[in-house]
């Protein structure tokens, strides 16, 4: 079971509100969150309810002060725990230059932290994850806005929940929930 805290001050303080499932409306349980202590589980948590909004993934950590770390506004109001049984066995991804699964096509099974390096383009415009759960980064080295991906076909940088197809790196969600 996943148990996420988190906490309307930096460092810990002030008004909490602890979860241990998930929540598609937190709004009403804190009015700003500026740290965050996750003691079991991975997560995602989003700047609005019922799961919109920028996705930030969360693992087994202390985040003193959320803002800093992450890069984004005092805003969460939803979370999302990610199943306990991640990253077990295989991840396999197929990225594409292009939409629709076409164009010079490259698998993935590892981690690749910056994606210029591997697949010679800032931009995958498709991808086929079909195994594990991945996480794309907007920047190289895992910085930059964060998109889930769960087994499934992404006809176009859209259905990830992007506006470009730019992606800096991406690494699987593996059993380090």
């Amino acid at each position: 079971m996943g148990k996420i805290i988190f906490y309307e001050d930096r460092n810990f303080q002030g008004r909490s509100y602890e979860c241990s499932n998930d929540n598609p409306d937190l709004q009403p349980n804190f009015n700003a969150c500026n740290s965050v202590r996750v003691e079991n589980g991975c997560w995602m948590i989003y700047e609005r309810p019922n799961y919109m909004g920028h996705p930030y993934f969360l693992k087994r950590g202390e985040y003193p002060d959320y803002q800093q770390c992450q890069g984004l506004n005092d805003s969460i109001r939803s979370s999302r725990l990610l199943s306990q049984n991640l990253g077990i066995g295989t991840n396999k991804l197929r990225v594409y230059e292009r939409g629709d699964s076409k164009g010079e096509m490259m698998e993935f099974l590892e981690d690749c932290p910056n994606v210029y390096d591997r697949f010679c383009s800032h931009e995958i415009h498709s991808c086929n994850v079909l195994d594990g759960y991945w996480i794309f980064y907007e920047l190289p080295n895992y910085k930059g806005k964060q998109y889930l991906l769960r087994p499934g076909e992404y006809k176009r940088f859209t259905d990830w929940g992007s506006q470009t197809a730019k992606v800096g790196s991406f690494r699987r969600v593996i059993d380090i929930c």
